[in-house]
Order: C-alpha cells, then sequence, then structure tokens
C-alpha cells in the first residue's frame, strides 16, 4: 500500500476507533461507570469538546488555555530551507506561536438535549526575515469567532453513548488587524487573523463507551464556511476526527492517549490589501494542509471535599505527520491545559 492511500484512511481509522475497541471488549456494565456517567464525571482528554451531555438542569463553566508552537516551513511532507522560500517570496516566515483562552459554560434544558457557548480569545506572534537579513515580528490579539452548540442525545445503552454535535460559528473575530512591518503598518496576511469573517457551521457526532477502569470514545467534527466574507474571501472547509483511550489509575486521576487528524481545505477568493506575492502566508493558494497528531494527556479529579465536582486536566501532543500545501509554517507541539467545574 503507497503512503499516500495509506494516510487518506487515517481519518476513517481514527473515527472508528471507539466502535472498533467495543467490539473487542466485553459488552459488561459496570455501575460505577454507569452512574458517573449520567453525572458527566467521567470525560474525554480535555482537548476534545462536546464530549458528553449533562443531567437536566446541570451547568458546567470550562476555562482551556491552548498553545501551539510552529518552527520552519514545509511543502508537501519535506522540510523548506529558509534560503528556498525566499527564492520565492522576499518575506519568509520562521516561526509562529498561537495561544487561545477559552471560556464555555454547557446548560442541560432537558436529559437529551446540553446546550454550550464557548468565547475565545487569541494571541497570535509570527517571526519573519526578509531576503536582505531584516528581522521583524508581527502580532495580533483579541476575541475570536464564538461558537454555539447543541449536543442531541442519540443513544444511551448502559456504556455506550452516541449524540450530535449541532453548531455554528459567529464572526466576532477580526479579519481586519494590521501590524508595523517593513512596508509600513499593513493589513496581516490570513493565519494571523482572529476570526473567518462568515458564519460557519459546526457538524459533528461524538461516541464514547467504558468497561471497568477504560474508556474510550472518538469524535467527527467539520466546520463549514458559508458566504464571502466582507474582505472578499472565505476560508477553507474544515474536517476533523479523533479517537482516545482513557485509563483510570485511581478514582482521581487517568491518563489517556488520542489520535487526532485535521484536513483543512484552500482559501476561496483573496483580500485585495494584501499582496501574495510578498509572504507566503498572504497567499490564498498556499493555506491548505492534513495533519495527524498523537496526544498524552492527564486528568485530576476531586471526588469529595470543598474541592468536589473541580477537573483538573492536561494535554501535549505532537504532530506524526503533515502533508502542506505550501511552503506552510509546521507545528512542532501543542498544549493543552484545563479546568472545569460541574454544578
Amino acid at each position: 500500500m503507497s503512503i499516500r492511500r495509506a494516510h487518506a484512511r487515517v481519518p476513517i481509522l481514527c473515527a472508528l476507533l471507539g466502535a472498533l475497541i467495543s467490539l473487542a471488549l466485553p459488552q459488561a456494565t459496570f455501575a460505577a461507570h454507569s452512574h458517573a456517567h449520567h453525572d458527566a464525571t467521567v470525560d474525554a482528554p480535555i482537548g476534545v469538546m462536546g464530549d458528553h451531555l449533562h443531567p437536566q438542569g446541570g451547568v458546567m463553566l470550562s476555562y482551556r488555555y491552548m498553545r501551539m508552537s510552529m518552527n520552519g516551513n514545509r511543502d508537501g511532507t519535506s522540510r523548506q530551507s529558509e534560503n528556498s522560500v525566499h527564492r520565492s517570496f522576499p518575506i519568509a516566515p520562521l516561526e509562529m506561536d498561537m495561544e487561545a483562552h477559552m471560556f464555555s459554560v454547557m446548560w442541560a434544558p432537558h436529559e437529551d438535549v446540553t446546550l454550550a457557548a464557548m468565547l475565545p480569545f487569541k494571541r497570535l506572534d509570527m517571526k519573519h526575515r526578509t531576503r536582505g537579513g531584516r528581522s521583524f515580528t508581527t502580532r495580533s490579539h483579541g476575541i475570536g469567532d464564538t461558537k454555539f452548540t447543541a449536543l442531541v442525545r442519540l443513544f444511551d445503552r448502559g456504556e455506550h453513548h452516541l449524540h450530535l454535535n449541532l453548531g455554528v460559528s459567529a464572526p466576532t473575530g477580526s479579519i481586519s488587524a494590521k501590524d508595523d512591518t517593513p512596508m509600513g503598518r499593513s493589513r496581516l496576511p490570513y493565519p494571523m487573523q482572529l476570526g473567518s469573517g462568515t458564519w460557519d457551521l459546526l457538524p459533528g457526532a461524538t461516541y464514547t463507551g467504558a468497561w471497568e477502569k477504560i474508556t474510550w470514545g472518538s469524535q467527527i467534527l467539520g466546520t463549514l464556511r458559508t458566504g464571502i466574507n466582507r474582505k472578499g474571501y472565505r476560508l477553507g472547509h474544515r474536517f476533523g476526527t479523533t479517537g482516545w483511550l482513557g485509563l483510570a489509575l485511581a478514582p482521581w486521576v487517568s491518563t489517556s492517549v488520542r489520535l487526532a487528524y485535521q484536513d483543512w481545505r484552500g482559501i476561496r477568493g483573496d483580500d485585495d490589501d494584501l499582496n501574495r506575492n510578498q509572504v507566503p502566508t498572504a497567499d490564498p493558494d498556499l493555506r491548505a494542509g492534513r495533519r495527524l497528531d498523537l496526544w498524552i494527556g492527564l486528568d485530576l479529579k476531586a471526588t469529595n471535599g470543598a474541592l468536589r465536582g473541580h477537573r483538573l486536566a492536561l494535554e501535549v501532543g505532537r504532530p506524526v505527520y503533515q502533508k502542506l500545501d505550501g511552503p506552510q509554517l509546521e507545528t512542532d507541539w501543542m498544549i493543552t491545559v484545563g479546568w472545569q467545574k460541574i454544578f
């Protein structure tokens, strides 16, 4: 089997990971886990959002800190040197740090429906060097796009749960961010903007299961862009799927391993204020790609006392495969730290 054909099957393998595990494990009912899942205390890794419903009237507050580090350029699956980028562009991006503070609230008006809202605050920093050797950094920060989601139960039998993730993303993030560059104060390229500028649909589905001290699950999510934003372009559609396996070491601590695959398409149209020949991040034809990440997680949860209902969790990850329509900055590592409180 060729490498191309093998990676084309990655989304299917990740999406079916939870189902395959459920077939391999006994269909046993473990009373303690059943009660815990109903009370929304058995959770997916912290980097997975919208993984469970809450009992009617239940409320959960969440905060997540997410950071991604990108260093060096890639075209296809091959690294590209700075000199290689400079042969086509007078400015080469060198590295980028992406930070996000994600605040969310979940509320269940019905036992089969849980509603969620998420507001991100983002900070983006990108370092560049000109063909003449001048280095400079551009920055943008502010509110990103706000997401509203409904989790609708489809199936709930013993330790096996399936629900739909039906969401919409509101264009609250700026697409007009500017900063100082060697050419003066200029509109920043596409990856430095804070939002999409369009109303986006967020369809998906999530399956979770458990057996004794083992939990598992899979999730498929999409981002479907609608229309053209006021700057004359539309970001590419996105598809993501993930599958995970967790192990409870004690009632208050668990670990997890997760694979996550992402596929994102190129930009349609372009922003007239950007010069696509100046830097690769301003070329709408160089924004597509796909990536497979491996994540390791640690989950701490207070089961009694004054901190009962509080959860603190961590996930760290890095790509094991990435193919970019570049030159594009490649991803080096990611981290997510989160806190949740159930009421």
